[in-house]
């Protein structure tokens, strides 16, 4: 008793101590940082026009904009539909019982029936059985692999969970966010008849959790979340799976030739039809989440969407509503060193154990904020049609570049970015070469959508002033502010700067000290270690609203460097002028260097598009003048 009654001393001197530095260093008046420029908040998020027209005039207009965002999180009296002193009291316990849960039922028997299966079926079990008829061990064959992929959600487990998320995430979160106009759009989407797929960026291991509760909350029904069974131990899958939750056989990853992946791979497929038919939503996570090895994009994301994908185009369902989905955190809660990194998956007790952990650990004055995106929908049947046409000949990497090589070519070619990103897996092998590559670009395409929508939060904004060295923070905060707004990118943020500033400082506190000095003011040092690489990943969630200059930038440079003496000191003397045919070679030769992951450029774009699209930035900043030659070639000076 004694040693936490000194704990909580000295816990609150600390507070203390904080709180009158903060008092004693941001105590002038300052004005208000607005997220958005103008009167009206920017809609990010909108579909391609070019791959989906009718998708992108409709489900939208500008009146949703004006539409606020509802705190998912904040339950009150007025959410439900009782009043009283006893209902304020018990307003979390009432709201998750008044949930609407529609039944989810599945039907095993369908799918031992399933076309698919009975395909397979001879070849798994030869002779024995009368025409017709399912022999008894294939069918529990079906019956074990069926249960490896998903169980009937639980719906008083489904309440029983809501209602402990709901206490846990106001303990972990200040508010989770949500944009009314966004949810509108959704809504209006789901009433047109086809199955919703939610395509989603990964943050972190509660993005599976969160979601469905957030759109479980607003209506949406029980998301099936297709997880990774590398991520979660068997007790875990047997909860998640009562949860909603959708997991891959392991047998789905054989060889083409094995008959236990044929099956595996047609019972998935039949459970996906009947998912879809059912019109029950479904959830799929396009990006690997942080810290984990290898490309950006998911393979076991792109294997869930490759079903969908197959599934209309055989006619099981006429269309399906593709919906790209972000999620940002200001700082997301701590979890278990080196998750990702274990060769043993998250265990129940494990998971439990973290989110204890993270509630003693953070407290009151370190909740951070949430904030879910939901782009606009587009008709998947849509994309399928209008993209077939605009593929042309298709050629390999290795076919483009070997004249270049070999000297027979010096123009460098509009590659269309055809390579490889992910290795292909699971039931994504028993697909056509044709559907795999629209797989691949229609995955690239609603990873450009997601991160386009995502939201820039405070401590990504801080995290980059303080690895760059910025001297005057609150100054330099609303300037980079304004500067992400002006590239057409939304901010998760608003209010005033003191606040802002104080904020973010303090989800950051473990990474950074707080120094007194002479004038009254504040400095911030950052402490040496391994938070120096905790706030390089914040800062990369800037890297997507000025990718373009960077790249331009980098063109320049390379091109201003060939012209200085490789001994001599790199200095740009005057202003220099810049052949557009130069530049153009030189971008795209980074497009080839680059990882295609981390340019992410849309598939219907060609190279030449977004050599124009980096061109027009560096006009726009300032960074380069375009000037129109004496024999009318177009050119650019540096300044």
């Amino acid at each position: 008793m004694l040693e936490a009654r000194l704990q909580t001393q000295q816990r609150s001197s600390q507070n203390g101590r904080e709180t009158s530095l903060w008092s004693s260093g941001f105590g002038m008046k300052l004005e208000a940082v607005t997220p958005f420029l103008g009167k009206y908040r920017p809609f990010v998020g909108r579909c391609c026009q070019t791959c989906t027209p009718r998708s992108w005039e409709s489900l939208f207009h500008r009146s949703i904009m004006d539409l606020g965002f509802c705190n998912v999180i904040l339950v009150k009296e007025e959410n439900t539909r009782f009043r009283g002193w006893l209902v304020r009291r018990l307003s979390y316990f009432l709201w998750s019982l008044e949930q609407h849960i529609p039944p989810c039922q599945d039907a095993p028997q369908k799918i031992v029936e399933s076309t698919g299966v009975q395909n397979v079926i001879p070849g798994k079990a030869p002779g024995g059985a009368g025409e017709g008829q399912v022999p008894s061990h294939v069918k529990r064959e079906v019956q074990r692999i069926l249960g490896h992929i998903q169980a009937p959600p639980r719906p008083f487990l489904l309440r029983l969970f809501s209602w402990a998320l709901l206490r846990i995430l106001n303990c972990l979160f200040l508010n989770v966010q949500l944009h009314k106009g966004q949810m509108k759009m959704v809504h209006k989407a789901a009433q047109a008849g086809s199955p919703l797929v939610l395509l989603s960026t990964h943050k972190s291991l509660l993005d599976g959790i969160l979601l469905p509760f957030a759109l479980l909350s607003q209506g949406l029904g029980v998301l099936r979340v297709a997880w990774d069974p590398r991520t979660c131990s068997p007790i875990l899958r047997a909860l998640l799976k009562k949860l909603g939750g959708l997991f891959l056989p392991p047998e789905a990853s054989l060889s083409l030739d094995s008959s236990e992946g044929a099956l595996a791979r047609a019972v998935v497929y039949a459970a996906v039809e009947q998912l879809l038919v059912s019109g029950q939503p479904l959830l799929i996570f396009l990006e690997e989440p942080p810290g984990v090895p290898g490309p950006r994009l998911s393979a076991l994301g792109q294997t869930w969407l490759g079903l969908v994908v197959q599934a209309v185009r055989a006619g099981i369902v006429p269309d399906a509503t593709l919906v790209p989905v972000a999620i940002t955190y200001d700082l997301v809660p701590d979890a278990p060193r080196d998750t990702y990194h274990a060769s043993a998956p998250l265990g129940l007790w494990t998971g439990a154990l973290a989110v204890l952990r993270s509630l003693r650990g953070w407290g009151c004055s370190r909740r951070a904020c949430v904030r879910v995106h939901l782009a606009q929908p587009f008709s998947l049947h849509e994309y399928t049609t209008n993209a077939r046409s605009c593929w042309g000949s298709r050629q390999t990497l290795e076919q483009l570049l070997q004249p270049i090589v070999l000297g027979q070519c010096t123009v460098v070619p509009d590659t269309e970015k055809e390579q490889e990103w992910t290795p292909v897996t699971g039931p994504l092998v028993a697909l056509k070469e044709e559907d795999q590559l629209l797989v691949r670009r229609l995955s690239r395409h609603v990873l450009n959508a997601s991160v386009a929508s995502s939201a820039v939060m405070s401590t990504a904004v801080m995290a980059t002033l303080l690895l760059f060295k910025h001297q005057q923070l609150l100054g330099e905060f609303s300037w980079l502010t304004e500067e992400t707004l002006l590239r057409g990118f939304d901010v998760g943020f608003s209010g005033q700067l003191r606040g802002l500033v104080q904020h973010a400082l303090s989800l950051l506190r473990p990474h950074v000290a707080l120094l007194r000095v002479q004038q009254g003011d504040l400095l911030v040092v950052l402490r040496p270690g391994p938070g120096l690489t905790h706030l390089a990943r914040l800062s990369s969630e800037l890297l997507p609203a000025f990718l373009s200059e960077a790249v331009g930038a980098c063109a320049v440079r390379g091109l201003l460097a060939g012209r200085v003496p490789p001994e001599a000191p790199w200095e740009l003397q005057g202003i220099e002028l810049l052949s557009q045919n130069q530049l153009y070679h030189q971008i795209l030769l980074l497009m080839l260097l680059l990882p295609q992951d981390l340019l992410l450029p849309r598939p219907c774009q060609s190279s030449y598009c977004y050599c124009q699209e980096v061109l027009d930035r560096l006009i726009q900043c300032g960074l380069l003048v375009a000037e129109e030659s004496r024999a009318t070639r177009s050119s650019c000076s540096g300044s």
